[in-house]
């Protein structure tokens, strides 16, 4: 008979689409299950991650209140660190001569606030643009970037201190807190450098520097040198 078996044929065919549409969906649907875990899965990864790199900055940028000495003759430590060198250095900027220089890294576990050494004046600030090699280097002072802050001294007439803050090889930013012509109080807060750095304190020939290389100071708070 004629067209016999059509019908059938037809709704073989409804049925063959609509199975093949039934299991593409179930397909996709996996898909989408498999990709909604692992993005899951990422985002939670991304999200612990985050926690951490927050409470490393809580911590890293951490801001302790010094116990700052009273004595008159002290000189405290600009920053926290260790004490890597200490020798005798031309100054010509600003001390106009020879000096004492203590040198201290700051890792980046130690507090990265730096303190004034001695109250004053801030007479003289000059930022020079430079290289970013490890700071760990005693070296590094002469190439990296960094700011250079000098201190007319109001505890001792006619005495200038000077603090360098330098930039390393992870710390690429310094952010002073003061104007050229601030008074400043023993162990103020100057500034911060980011991430791993190096401080230099530039003293007089007549201060008595009283630590010792490998010595772990407090900015604000250790006593670096005595006036003589």
């Amino acid at each position: 008979m004629k067209h016999a078996g059509k019908a059938t044929q037809a709704a073989l065919r409804l049925l063959y689409w609509s199975l093949f549409l039934v299991v593409l969906l179930l397909f996709f649907g996996m898909l989408g299950r498999l990709l909604s875990q692992f993005f899951g899965e990422v985002a939670l990864g991304l999200v612990l991650l985050w926690a951490v790199f927050g409470l490393f900055c809580f911590y890293f940028f951490r801001d302790p209140h010094p116990r700052v000495p009273k004595a008159p003759a002290a000189i405290v430590s600009p920053a926290h660190g260790t004490v890597d060198l200490i020798d005798e250095v031309e100054e010509p900027l600003f001390l106009r001569g020879r000096c004492r220089r203590v040198s201290i890294f700051l890792s980046v576990l130690d507090v990265h606030v730096q303190n004034a050494p001695v109250a004053g004046r801030v007479a003289w600030s000059q930022y020079t643009r430079g290289r970013f090699i490890n700071a760990m280097r005693t070296d590094s002072a002469a190439s990296n970037e960094n700011l250079f802050v000098g201190i007319e001294s109001s505890e001792c007439s006619g005495e200038r201190i000077g603090v360098r803050l330098i930039a390393g090889l992870i710390a690429r930013r310094i952010q002073p807190w003061f104007q050229l012509g601030d008074t400043v109080v023993r162990g103020e807060r100057l500034g911060l450098i980011q991430f791993g750095s190096r401080v230099e304190l530039y003293l007089p020939l007549s201060a008595r520097v009283v630590v010792h290389a490998r010595a772990k100071v407090k900015g604000g708070e250790t006593v670096i040198a005595e006036r003589g």
